[in-house]
């Protein structure tokens, strides 16, 4: 099994996120490309030590920005998981 930190790589931190968690206990985190559902659901519940109740995932395509050529480039694609916990579980991220 891989390190836990390898898989999830951080948490994303936005108005979206903030919403999910007041009103579902949900997280968002950004992992590898090629974690599955049980290994963010192991690496969750090793890191923070919480109950997870379920995991969602999805991959996220890179947008494409302008160089300053004529040519254009593309930022990477990342996989994000939403992370639901048990009821009572919390995570304080900030």
């Amino acid at each position: 099994m891989k390190n836990p930190y390898d898989i999830v790589k951080r948490a994303r931190v936005t108005e979206k996120a903030g919403g999910l968690k007041e009103k579902h206990n949900q997280y968002v985190f950004e992992v590898d490309l090629k974690a599955t559902k049980q290994d963010i659901r192991h690496a969750v519940e090793k890191i923070f030590n919480k109950k997870v109740d379920s995991v969602n995932t999805l991959r996220v395509t890179g947008k494409k920005k302008r160089e300053r050529t004529a040519a254009f480039g593309k930022k990477p694609n990342w996989k994000k998981a939403i992370v639901t916990l048990k009821a009572g579980e919390t995570l304080e991220l900030i």
